[in-house]
């Protein structure tokens, strides 16, 4: 690849030369259809199956040096509305189970593309932590009758100390059981499954509360500031009322010089040990300019 070329910048040959938003093949994808044979064959103990799905990249803006937070509202509105899409299209083909749409962001995430792009996956399962989600979600609503989400929601705008910001759709706070120092997470205001169940306006202010909280992340100490972003959904099949939207950032910034290290107890046993206090790292967070929700 020669030096400072980049495939997804109009005028390399990989991309229409003129575009706002695009999903592009991956060129390197962990699923595919058709899926490729397997490498070996399986046993009765190593179960094999075949890579069968989808890997997109999503192209937020042609613009190489952009990145989310610097990127209009409207624009962003576009993304949401391409992410709505694609997740459409995906939900119908046969054999796909659940449609993870997410950005990894920052060379010490491993991104070796700065271009602003995220991911999308579509599985031939649930995939694990997925899985766990929805049955802690399910078992709420079967023993106390409610949304665990809602609940959650109601719990930290009750308190208060935790939120990061709001607008009429959207919530984002950090969470009482985060485990990531500036993890934030942002839920619907209304009880919704996946992006299928937005209006209009939802989209719009998806967009917006996107950028309030990128914008605060880059403005904490400085810098673009890496995260790892998953858009939490229902999966493509079967009824899933007692599931809600949500989206999880996990930065992996601790300090403005000091990462967070999943080291023995974390990658070992599932255990994350957080340091810092929710309630402090969220005010941290309300104070980092800007103040006012962007236009």
């Amino acid at each position: 690849m020669p030096t400072g070329w980049c495939p997804f910048c109009p005028g390399s040959g990989r991309v229409p030369d003129h575009y706002d938003v695009l999903i592009y093949p991956n060129d390197f994808p962990a699923f595919s259809v058709p899926p490729p044979k397997p490498a070996i064959e399986g046993d009765d103990l190593y179960k094999v199956r075949k890579s069968f799905g989808k890997c997109d990249v999503v192209l937020y803006h042609p613009d190489h040096n952009k990145s989310l937070p610097q990127l209009s509202v409207s624009h962003l509105t576009l993304l949401v509305r391409l992410w709505r899409m694609r997740f459409e299209e995906l939900q119908r083909l046969d054999g796909i189970r659940y449609v993870l749409i997410f950005e990894n962001k920052g060379a010490v995430i491993g991104v070796t593309m700065p271009h602003p792009h995220g991911q999308i996956y579509a599985f031939p399962f649930i995939p694990p932590r997925l899985e766990k989600e929805l049955s802690a979600a399910r078992a709420h609503q079967s023993s106390r009758g409610r949304c665990l989400y809602c609940d959650i929601l109601k719990k930290e705008k009750t308190d208060g100390r935790r939120l990061v910001a709001e607008n009429t759709h959207f919530t984002a706070f950090v969470p009482f059981y985060a485990r990531w120092p500036y993890e934030v997470h942002i839920f619907s205001r209304r009880h919704l499954g996946t992006l299928s169940n937005f209006s209009p306006s939802e989209e719009e202010a998806l967009a917006r509360i996107l950028k309030w909280v990128t914008l605060k992340y880059d403005n904490l100490f400085g810098f673009s500031f890496p995260y790892m972003m998953l858009l939490h959904q229902s999966p493509a099949r079967g009824e899933h009322f007692y599931f809600h939207f949500h989206i999880e950032f996990y930065p992996p910034h601790r300090s403005r010089d000091k990462l967070k290290y999943l080291a023995s107890v974390e990658t070992g046993s599932g255990a994350f040990l957080n340091d810092s206090v929710a309630e402090e790292k969220a005010a941290e967070l309300r104070s980092s300019t800007p103040a006012e929700e962007p236009a």
